[in-house]
């Protein structure tokens, strides 16, 4: 499940903290791993996992099928296809049944940032504080026939355990990093530059940015150089993260 946010600064008119907190997943406190057994890691992970080995390497490749139906024109991504920061990627996925997604995902920018940095006026729960904020970019475009309006951006971040961490959402907006599903409409060629927000349990790392719909599809993984987050109050140029300077491949 998705960890929902909210921010205290909304009700401070009123005398009372919200906490920021994993809403909907107390009760488990644990994921599926690369080799589908328990991981132990933190509830906001996926239960979906990535694959153990058998990705393709280099640069983005179109497949010698579609996997799912797409325009004429379109050629998808190979699955298993490990790409960097900057580069597209063209996927398919159903988002509902009977309906194919398609998009143009290329993702522009990997930061780490600390709940100090990037958090100021907002209450923490001690689970929250277990984890490490990430922010990752994106640019999409919608290549395919379907309004993807409303839907969650099919994006995962796999920590340093092996494990699909999905994004967090917001009750209300976070101008460090705006994050959200698609707009109410997102027809065939739209546009979005949007960023999302991930927290990776036990203050776990950020490996890769994965594109994995389904269990059994062999996922597309993006990594590169994760910067520090500037701090929101300071207005700061981001600078390199001496701790993790590039992100390794999964």
């Amino acid at each position: 499940m998705s960890s929902r946010l909210a921010p205290a600064g909304v009700l401070l008119a009123t005398g009372v903290a919200v906490a920021l907190v994993l809403g909907g997943c107390s009760g488990s406190d644990s994921s599926t791993s690369a080799d589908g057994g328990p991981s132990g890691t933190s509830s906001s992970s996926s239960s979906t996992s990535e694959p153990a080995s058998g990705a393709a390497s280099g640069s983005p490749s179109a497949a010698a099928s579609p996997y799912l139906p797409v325009p004429d024109g379109v050629e998808l991504t190979a699955q298993g296809s490990r790409l960097g920061v900057g580069d597209d990627a063209v996927v398919a996925y159903e988002p509902r049944q009977d309906s194919v997604g398609v998009l143009d995902i290329k993702v522009t920018k990997l930061e780490r940032t600390t709940f100090e940095r990037s958090f100021q006026g907002w209450q923490l729960d001690d689970a929250t504080r277990r984890t490490t904020p990430y922010f990752v970019t994106v640019k999409i475009r919608n290549v395919g026939r379907t309004d993807l309006g409303g839907r969650p951006i099919p994006l995962y971040i796999v920590d340093g355990r092996n494990t699909l961490i999905e994004s967090s959402t917001f009750a209300s907006s976070f101008k460090p990093c705006p994050s959200g599903p698609f707009p109410k409409k997102f027809r065939p060629g739209s546009t979005l530059s949007t960023c999302q927000v991930y927290l990776s349990p036990k203050h776990g790392d950020l490996t890769a940015v994965s594109f994995r719909p389904t269990q059994d599809f062999n996922p597309i993984t993006w990594t590169g150089d994760i910067i520090t987050a500037r701090a929101s109050e300071k207005g700061e140029k981001s600078k390199k993260h001496d701790g993790s300077k590039r992100s390794t491949n999964q």
